[in-house]
């Protein structure tokens, strides 16, 4: 069970997973060694899964955003799991959410314009098993991320 000084942990490593413990002992008011053994058991029981570095989309060529409804075919289990292993290989799709509504996922793509865009979209994410139609929006600025 967590109490609030996991919580404030977790939160603190949310925002900057390269805090020192010992900013981390002063921000929570506990010393460093039993700071050191709660972010520790938070990473063993699962709690914080991994860390990573926030890039810079721009400088990297790859700021084009597009959203895209993606609507299957097949919906039964081995149409999901094959189109849930191949949307994996695809290393420009950031995100992949399956949703329960009026389609049946939500990918967040990354490209570096809307013509590397539209090649990404017609030569791979509209091949990948059992899709039977896309629908794209494409993200004019990112306000919150």
């Amino acid at each position: 069970m967590l109490d609030h000084i996991d919580n404030k942990l977790i939160t603190l490593l949310t925002a900057n997973g390269r805090e020192t413990l010992s900013n981390l002992a002063k921000k929570v008011n506990l010393s460093i060694s039993p700071c050191q053994t709660r972010v520790k058991r938070l990473e063993e029981e699962g709690y914080i899964i991994g860390y990573c570095a926030k890039v810079d989309h721009q400088k990297i060529n790859q700021a084009h955003i597009a959203f895209v409804q993606v609507s299957l075919s097949d919906t039964r289990a081995q149409a999901l799991k094959e189109f849930n292993k191949e949307i994996n290989n695809l290393k420009s799709v950031e995100q992949c959410h399956m949703i329960a509504g009026s389609f049946d996922y939500l990918l967040k793509v990354r490209s570096s314009n809307i013509n590397d865009y539209r090649i990404l979209l017609s030569d791979h994410i509209s091949s990948l098993p059992h899709v039977a139609s896309t629908s794209t929006f494409v993200s004019m600025q990112t306000i919150k991320d």
